[in-house]
């Protein structure tokens, strides 16, 4: 991490000792040498895990690493008076159920809707004084398809074809969300009674087969071909399928040619906030109230969290049963069941006895392959972007375009291929492909009056370079500098706007939020596809 910019503060780098100020989380009650559930990391699936137990009355701790709950859901304020969800910055994928269960809303969470939702500016040359074009999508289906019409007046009268298409397909995945996975191993290996019982869990899945019926052949497409091959059947405008396309590699070492590209998109459009289905939104206050939320729920009911509290190994009874945890500094925590946050990787080949784990279910954990393709920045500025494209209001306020997940460098589906086979040669992309969004654009809690906080998710990085460099300060600025490059050909005068910055590269993601190979989504989960 470095500053750029002038005016409030200046950012920090990645490998020195931390300057920001998060939110740190006050265990209620002192430790305990038994509970009935420990729980190793406050990421938020260890949280709301650690929630539903206490509510069964089940004495319940979690022991977190960092200083800071919520894993990669945090609100950190790196910047003073910035604060940033420094990891994941959208919600949409967290279950339905989980809401009611656990009274999110009863304990603090507050949800800031976008629509428009997606924002493509164009780069136009020749244009004399015109306005170049952008692309506009939001849940109002008439205006969206004049949008498209500026490109193609065919694609705008497919549009809503495809999202019907694409919403039948998530309408018949998302009940398999809820529920247990087909017991593959009963049905080949168990008994007749083992056979007969897991028959239930085919059930979702046939139900799943009746919503798509005679169209099944064409989603077993979305599923496992590349995203361009589906969206070529669709539409022929490039800045339409290059933004839709996004959705479908963000966050994964994926070109728009990669078979199963498409499935990355399906997870895009599965998710729902306040029963609207495919909405993505900003936590008020930043994704750490999310991970605040659960807490305060699971604490209500008794449960603790500890922060500061690192989990050094799984101690393991001679006859193969855990038995508790031992912490880092030395304390032992007897638990009849432990649940892991951490990563398979964490869990498996460094916190667990290695003698009773199968030799072959080791391998396979070793082989993983969670390579990232993101670098995440954090940027303070003092004013918001002013776009070609769209230009700012005269008094500064935020127009709809500025609530929306801003796609840049996506106006063609081979200037994603492109930024995809540079971090194929161990390069960073020459041209990334960014997604920048500015959630106090809706929530002005993040930010001093009149500033804002942006978030730029880019890829492709590759957590190892070539040529045997490391990604020191140099290799860090060199690569942040070339995306502002990138934003300022789009929005003149945001380089000139910038307070400070806050770069994490894949391997700055995996040290600090303990996501291997740097892996991150952009909302909380979708790492690791809870």
């Amino acid at each position: 991490m470095a500053a750029s910019g002038r005016g409030l503060s200046r950012g920090i780098g990645a490998s020195s000792c931390p300057a920001w100020r998060g939110a740190h989380w006050e265990a209620r009650g002192r430790l305990k040498p038994e509970y009935d559930a420990v729980v190793i990391g406050a990421g938020h699936n260890g949280l709301v895990a650690a929630a539903y137990l206490q509510r069964l009355g089940v004495n319940t701790a979690v022991f977190e690493r960092r200083p800071v709950i919520g894993g990669a859901a945090v609100t950190e304020e790196i910047i003073p008076g910035f604060k940033f969800s420094r990891a994941s910055y959208l919600l949409s994928l967290l279950r339905p159920q989980i809401y009611t269960d656990l009274e999110l809303k009863k304990h603090g969470l507050r949800l800031h809707l976008r629509n428009p939702y997606s924002f493509t500016p164009m780069l136009e040359e020749g244009t004399g004084n015109k306005v170049p074009r952008s692309l506009l999508l939001g849940t109002d289906m008439a205006e969206n398809q004049k949008q498209i019409a500026q490109f193609s007046r065919t694609d705008a009268q497919a549009f809503p074809k495809y999202e019907a298409f694409m919403n039948r397909l998530a309408l018949a995945i998302d009940p398999l969300l809820d529920a247990a996975p087909v017991d593959a191993e009963a049905f080949q290996r168990g008994s007749l009674l083992q056979r007969l019982k897991s028959l239930s869990t085919l059930k979702p899945l046939l139900q799943a087969g009746r919503v798509l019926g005679a169209q099944l052949p064409q989603y077993y497409q979305v599923l496992t071909a590349p995203i361009t091959k589906v969206l070529d059947q669709w539409f022929e405008s490039e800045p339409l399928k290059a933004t839709l396309a996004t959705d479908a590699v963000i966050g994964a070492m994926t070109s728009p040619h990669t078979p199963g590209s498409g499935y990355v998109l399906l997870h895009h459009v599965m998710g729902g906030l306040e029963g609207m289905q495919g909405a993505w939104g900003y936590v008020q206050g930043g994704m750490g109230a999310l991970s605040d939320a659960i807490t305060s729920s699971a604490t209500a009911h008794g449960a603790s969290v500890f922060t500061e509290k690192a989990v050094a190994k799984v101690q393991v009874s001679s006859e193969g049963r855990v038995q508790g945890v031992v912490l880092q500094d030395g304390s032992e925590v007897r638990s009849k069941v432990v649940l892991s946050n951490a990563s398979p990787q964490v869990t498996f080949l460094k916190m667990t006895p290695q003698e009773w784990l199968p030799e072959e279910f080791v391998d396979r954990i070793s082989r993983l392959d969670t390579q990232s393709p993101v670098t995440k920045i954090n940027v303070a500025v003092d004013r918001l972007p002013d776009f070609l494209a769209a230009p700012n209001a005269p008094g500064g306020q935020p127009l709809p375009h500025h609530q929306c997940s801003i796609h840049l460098n996506c106006e063609d589906t081979l200037l994603l291929h492109r930024a995809f086979e540079d971090a194929m040669d161990g390069l960073p992309s020459h041209r990334p492909m960014i997604e920048l969004c500015i959630p106090s654009s809706l929530d002005p809690t993040l930010a001093p009056p009149g500033c804002h906080v942006v978030s730029l998710f880019t890829q492709y990085t590759p957590y190892t370079l070539a040529g045997g460099k490391v990604w020191d300060e140099q290799e860090r600025n060199a690569y942040a500098d070339k995306v502002f490059d990138c934003i300022e050909a789009y929005a003149p005068g945001f380089k000139g706007s910038v307070v400070g910055r806050d770069i994490l590269t894949p391997p700055d993601l995996e040290r600090i939020f303990g996501l291997p190979g740097g892996l991150l989504g952009p909302q909380p989960g979708e790492q690791d596809q809870a």
